[in-house]
């Protein structure tokens, strides 16, 4: 069981922002959201947005830093991914 953070690209309120990710399951997923003080009202069906601010923070709490693709990869294998046409 991994948590997953990807590069922050995406742009929004004047900051970019990064996705954070489980690659087994939400529970995990929202327990180290939790521990790293990241609001329930990020998460997005299957990942939680997070400013690029806060990935060093994330990754020394024991997130590992990935490609946006092997985040996608890894999200979709795990099959816990939530399409766009299903949001």
């Amino acid at each position: 069981m991994t948590i997953l953070v990807d590069t922050a690209m995406w742009p929004a309120h004047g900051r970019r922002w990064a996705h954070l990710v489980s690659d087994h399951d939400l529970e995990e997923l929202h327990a180290f959201a939790a521990r790293c003080g990241i609001p329930r009202r990020a998460f997005d069906l299957d990942h939680y947005d997070v400013p690029a601010e806060r990935i060093d923070d994330l990754v020394a709490a024991g997130a590992r830093r990935v490609t946006a693709g092997e985040l996608t990869r890894a999200l979709i294998a795990s099959g816990l991914r939530v399409r766009a046409k299903d949001r």
